[in-house]
């Protein structure tokens, strides 16, 4: 019997087989770290007198602290200042190479990676954040790792895991227009919900998918920690490998052409077995936008924001019903006729420069509607903000009358400056709808560049037809 592209990958991996029911213990080759999960990892290492096994498989960038305005000046954040010193005292005592604020490869630490070529075909990527699953996009396999973990990486260049479980979500057909990967990542949780791929390392496949640029396909691995699962993966194609080339940490020459000859193998065999398929029709699909407080409460942009009444599980119900009262919402409410306060465009699901350019090209020659507080948008990387002043975008947002502000993960998180206040509602093309994921009482709708786009003109939740 065949195996699935995720079972190749960890088989190549393989330090030794666990037995009698132990995990197994698999070689990483890469772990990206940033200043939030790593001090605790750092100190352990001190306190234990080790050294990193492998320094130059091991790369930190500042991105969840940082301030993405005036990052010349203090940070008036003193927590946010203190985890940003700490990483770059640990990076600089322990010989770690870190990209930090100025840096031109500063970014998100799911961004910066791809943009640099660090992540490849067939490697085993892992971070102390849940959605390193992004770069899954290139058939990595990639996932989010504990602060406990992060120290064992760093001191063995292994981790113990035991196998995980393998779902196909096929997904066939042609996507409309003004549909994009982030509706489709968004219709396969509202699907399976948000534990549905639990224990699981999801496989997108498909025509669909196919066509999709490396970008999308990032969207989409980013947000298969959402739907529940380990990670997210994309077999390679020349796609990829043109995505890949040239690039500053890509493979070159002869060992570039040894690399594509491995990558090219990388797919699931035609007689493998997943413990799991997920089919869906791409050309069914339309612009999809979160109502409720995760991102499994997702439906279609003309529909309307369920009647808890009309549910049948009790448990789904309930979630319901306390979604919509904490969202602020009417139940049978049109989707369309909900206003928002503020437009965020960034974090490391919708801040590369294919997410920029497709806002951009909605928003030129239009000016943000009078009813939205703020537009901010923020690339995920320093790279991306850099080509796109060179492709005159900033100015396209500045006229717009959008905040157009340095690489971080902003308002994704709240746990720098860009937070909202109680109450304030936003359109946000990040990957968390929690309460208070944007700030205290904040309320997140999850969308698409395009919606968020075409929202920030209109006042109220729009797609393109709207316009």
């Amino acid at each position: 019997m065949g195996t699935t592209l995720a079972e190749k990958v960890w088989a190549d991996h393989l330090v030794r087989r666990g037995e009698n029911g132990a995990p197994d213990l698999l070689y990483i080759d890469l772990m990206l770290m940033h200043e939030v999960t790593s001090p605790q990892a750092f100190e352990g290492l001190r306190l234990a007198g080790r050294k990193p096994r492998h320094i130059d498989q091991l790369i930190a960038t500042e991105d969840h602290n940082t301030p993405t305005a005036n990052i010349d000046r203090p940070n008036p954040d003193k927590t946010s200042a203190l985890q940003l010193q700490t990483l770059e005292r640990n990076c600089k005592e322990f010989g770690v190479r870190l990209h930090g604020l100025g840096d031109a490869d500063q970014g998100i630490v799911h961004a910066f990676a791809p943009i640099l070529g660090l992540t490849q075909p067939g490697m085993t990527i892992v971070c102390g954040d849940s959605h390193t699953s992004t770069h899954g996009a290139f058939g990595a396999l990639a996932f989010g790792i504990g602060t406990s973990e992060v120290e064992h990486v760093m001191a063995t260049q292994t981790l113990s895991l035991k196998p995980f479980k393998t779902m196909a979500i096929n997904v066939d057909g042609e996507l409309p227009a003004g549909v994009t990967s982030k509706d489709i990542i968004l219709a396969i949780i509202a699907k399976i919900g948000t534990g549905g791929g639990q224990g699981h390392v999801l496989e997108y496949r498909g025509e669909a998918i196919r066509k999709l640029s490396m970008e999308a396909r990032m969207t989409m691995c980013n947000m298969s920690i959402e739907g529940g699962a380990r990670a997210g993966m994309i077999a390679p194609d020349e796609t990829t490998f043109e995505y890949l080339k040239g690039r500053p940490h890509a493979p070159e020459g002869e060992m570039w052409d040894q690399a594509l000859e491995y990558w090219k193998t990388l797919k699931t065999d035609d007689d493998a077995v997943f413990d799991r398929t997920v089919n869906l029709n791409a050309s069914d699909l339309a612009p999809v936008v979160t109502w409720g407080t995760n991102p499994g409460q997702g439906l279609p942009i003309t529909a309307n924001v369920p009647v808890p009444q009309e549910i049948p599980d009790a448990n789904a119900r309930a979630s319901a019903t306390s979604a919509i009262e904490y969202m602020g919402l009417t139940p049978g409410m049109p989707i369309k006729d909900i206003a928002v306060d503020t437009v965020f465009i960034g974090s490391c699901t919708n801040g590369r420069i294919e997410d920029l350019r497709t806002a951009a090209k909605i928003m030129k020659g239009h000016h943000k509607a009078k009813s939205i507080h703020r537009v901010l948008v923020v690339p995920a990387s320093s790279r991306v903000r850099l080509q796109a002043e060179q492709e005159g975008l900033d100015k396209i947002f500045t006229d717009f009358g959008a905040e157009w502000r340095n690489a971080g993960c902003s308002m994704c998180l709240g746990m720098n400056a860009d937070k909202m206040v109680p109450g304030e509602r936003s359109i946000s093309t990040s990957n968390r709808n929690f309460e208070g994921r944007q700030g205290k009482g904040a309320r997140t709708h999850l969308s698409s560049p395009i919606v968020a786009a075409a929202t920030a003109i209109r006042g109220t939740i729009s797609s393109l037809e709207d316009l």
